[in-house]
């Protein structure tokens, strides 16, 4: 998303956090730079952080990769901000592609470029 952003001069605040602290200061899994890398994101300054308390303040949107993301991020959030927590990918969920092959992978990347896009073009229009 923030490739893209750049590259239509679109100036967004955009971070990535996981639910769960067991990878907290780690770059994304390999596999996800080697196939990001390779259609021109380099994700290699990224390190996991964890949701907080003060992210429901912080950000106009939160977006969830799945329904039990969405689910969890309503547990945690106050009421007056379940709002702004949204499936990333309207009406599906992204599969992890962790446990699989290369092909996992490239589907994902798929689905988010696509969503992004549609996404930036959302915001444009606000």
């Amino acid at each position: 998303m923030r490739h893209l952003a750049n590259k239509e001069s679109i100036e967004l605040h955009i971070e990535s956090a996981g639910l769960g602290d067991w990878h907290v200061g780690q770059p994304p899994d390999e596999r996800s730079q080697r196939h990001a890398r390779k259609r021109g994101y380099d994700l290699s300054a990224q390190r996991a952080r964890q949701v907080t308390a003060g992210d429901f303040e912080r950000f106009d949107m939160i977006l969830a990769m799945d329904r039990g993301h969405v689910q969890a991020l309503r547990k945690l959030a106050p009421a007056r901000h379940h709002a702004r927590i949204r499936l990333f990918v309207e009406g599906r969920d992204v599969p992890d592609p962790y446990s699989g092959g290369p092909d996992g992978f490239e589907h994902v990347l798929d689905l988010v470029e696509t969503r992004c896009r549609a996404l930036l073009e959302e915001l444009k229009q606000a």
